[in-house]
């Protein structure tokens, strides 16, 4: 047996007594993790493969799941051992390969100073037998889920909070990256579908923080408040595709059940349906909730498969939220409605995808209303039923039909069909806060928040409703906590307006100054017109209207954004009539008319009291 080895300042590994030591005092390690540690430094130097692991760790043609397992066990020994792996010291991962021990060694009774030589030759180990008896086998499977079963947690009380970490691309391509992160995507979807009254699935934009796997399971845990999650990993190639996932507890790492399918890649869909059925079974008859409610049978057609690979792509461009993202996302999911014209979540995709470049871009709502209401409604006859598609008509009709009570009811049928979808809880909760109803509108953020905790746009969004509601030090308090995480989340820059309104101009100016555009853009002079419009400066705001004005004959603002300087210097003449423009265009800035304090000063007027009945936001 190889004798006890020293590395590191104070490490000891003692395979006889089968220990891991630190400056003399015993490190708890679980039985993969140790094993694995005892390959890597018996082959110190040489690259061992994922498969010499495995046949390591369960035997030639190992039946469990593999991957995840290794994974976990590779997480366990660098957290014990302080490593990390971007910058290793002891394990080198070899993307796609597998992994090295690099450290230096001292073997026991040699002199201090003397490294052993690295990459001695792997010792014999037992293998199992050609001859192994099928009855050896079941006693082995039966003996592992026994043991498996005795290791799952206690009941929990109330609703299940489950997190499904982001799947781990395996394939060494960079460029597949959509594929393992909208697989990600996708295992949410269907777990929140599987039983919504028990089981609480966290959103994509929060498990996202944890794609690069440094975080230890028990501290992302605490930080998303779950019981459980998910750890999971794709292979892919030309035609095939192999997907493992492990369930894990997360206050002590215990993996509850783990699984490894290989599929054909036109067999995908309906792997992912199995997968979810499999986790919520386990989870919810761990908790004696007896069994969910069966999934509906997924497409199965290559045609169907082709299609789902185009909204995937989509889906990875429309997460990143910005104007080039969200154009080729609609590349994407319109090449999907050609491959399958029946495919409701691609036209939900475009719908929102048209909404948001609406929003996000500026331009006006003639250029891309049309298409987007048409992909909501294609979506809402294709599958009235699907969650996303409620959700994106709700949006249009909101924010440019001004139609509340069928947008209300739109946002309300979407949280009714999946509780889990975080986008309709914080979209519902906008909605509220424009008619005004600020404590029925952070309920609802409150609720996106607990699905979505480390979500920055909902986190900001709820920061506008206590702004809107006049409650600024809430406010500030909550944007100052989003740019604590990201200085640079164009959003939560709002904060700006919460000091103004609390007179603390300094502030406001400097926040300006650091995130805003250049004097050479015409957005620069509108906001320091503003600024200096409700502060009470109005030689200065004159000065950077007439700039404004200068730089717009070539450079063009949304009407509703030029109407809010206006009303902020007094100008209510022209403010009014900018909003009528807007009224014209159908533009969604419309939206903020009833709660925004920098209309306060035309409340009186009777041509705005018009066009509040207009949009449909009088009292």
């Amino acid at each position: 047996m190889q004798p006890s080895i020293r590395f590191g300042e104070d490490f000891e590994l003692d395979p006889r007594a089968y220990q891991l030591r630190r400056a003399g005092r015993s490190l708890k390690l679980e039985r993969i993790p140790m094993e694995i540690l005892l390959l890597l430094t018996e082959q110190r130097g040489q690259l061992v493969s994922r498969e010499q692991i495995a046949e390591r760790i369960w035997g030639k043609g190992h039946f469990l799941d593999t991957d995840n397992s290794i994974n976990g066990a590779i997480r366990k020994i660098r957290q014990i051992l302080r490593d990390h792996p971007e910058q290793p010291r002891f394990i080198q991962t070899v993307t796609g390969r597998g992994y090295r021990f690099i450290a230096p060694v001292l073997e026991s009774g040699e002199p201090k100073g003397e490294l052993s030589p690295p990459g001695p030759e792997p010792r014999p180990r037992a293998r199992l037998a050609l001859g192994v008896t099928l009855s050896v086998l079941v006693v082995a499977v039966a003996a592992w889920v026994v043991w498996s079963r005795s290791q799952t947690p206690r009941p929990v009380a109330g609703r299940v909070m489950l997190a499904v970490l982001p799947f781990e691309n395996l394939t060494g391509d960079a460029a597949q990256e959509y594929f393992s992160d909208g697989l990600t995507e996708e295992m949410i979807t269907q777990l929140g579908n599987v039983d919504p009254q028990h089981l609480q699935v966290i959103a994509r934009t929060s498990v996202m923080r944890y794609k690069n796997g440094r975080t230890p399971l028990d501290q992302v845990g605490r930080e998303l408040g779950v019981q459980y999650i998910i750890e999971g990993s794709v292979r892919r190639d030309a035609n095939d595709v192999r997907v493992t996932a492990q369930l894990i507890e997360a206050k002590d790492q215990r993996q509850i059940w783990a699984q490894q399918y290989d599929r054909e890649l036109k067999d995908l869909l309906a792997l992912q349906g199995e997968i979810a059925q499999r986790i919520a079974v386990e989870i919810l008859s761990t908790l004696g909730r007896g069994t969910s409610r069966a999934l509906p049978p997924p497409a199965r057609t290559a045609r169907e498969y082709e299609a789902y690979d185009l909204y995937l792509k989509g889906l990875y461009f429309w997460n990143k939220r910005t104007v080039p993202a969200f154009e080729t996302a609609i590349r994407y999911f319109t090449q999907a409605t050609i491959k399958d014209s029946t495919y409701a979540r691609a036209y939900a995709g475009l719908a929102s995808s048209y909404e948001l470049l609406m929003s996000y871009s500026g331009r006006p709502p003639q250029e891309l209303l049309s298409k987007a209401r048409a992909s909501a409604l294609k979506a809402l006859e294709l599958d009235p039923g699907l969650a996303e598609a409620h959700t994106a008509y709700a949006l249009l009709v909101q924010n440019h039909d001004w139609d509340w009570q069928t947008a209300e009811r739109g946002f309300r049928r979407a949280i009714e069909l999946n509780p889990n979808y975080a986008t309709a809880h914080h979209w519902y909760a906008e909605h509220l806060m424009w008619r005004g109803r600020f404590d029925e509108a952070l309920r609802e953020s409150d609720r996106a928040l607990q699905l979505d905790p480390l979500s920055l746009i909902i986190a900001t969004d709820r920061g506008e409703i206590l702004y809107l509601a006049r409650q600024y030090d809430r406010a500030i308090e909550t944007w100052r906590s989003v740019l604590e995480l990201d200085p640079e989340f164009p959003r939560a820059h709002l904060i700006q307006w919460a000091y103004v309104e609390k007179g603390m101009l300094a502030e406001a100016r400097a926040d300006f100054e650091r995130h805003g555009p250049g004097p050479m853009n015409v957005g620069y002079w509108s906001w320091l017109a503003a600024f200096y419009g409700r502060s009470g400066q109005p030689e200065q705001a004159r000065h950077a209207i007439r700039k404004m004005r200068e730089l717009s004959a070539r450079q063009q603002l949304p009407p509703g954004s030029v109407a809010r300087t206006y009303a902020a210097v007094g100008e209510r003449d022209s403010a009014l009539a900018y909003l009528e423009r807007a009224y014209a265009e159908h533009s969604g800035e419309l939206t903020t008319l009833k709660v925004n304090p920098v209309y306060d000063s035309l409340r009186s007027d009777p041509r705005f009291q018009s066009l509040l009945r207009r949009v449909g936001l009088a009292p």
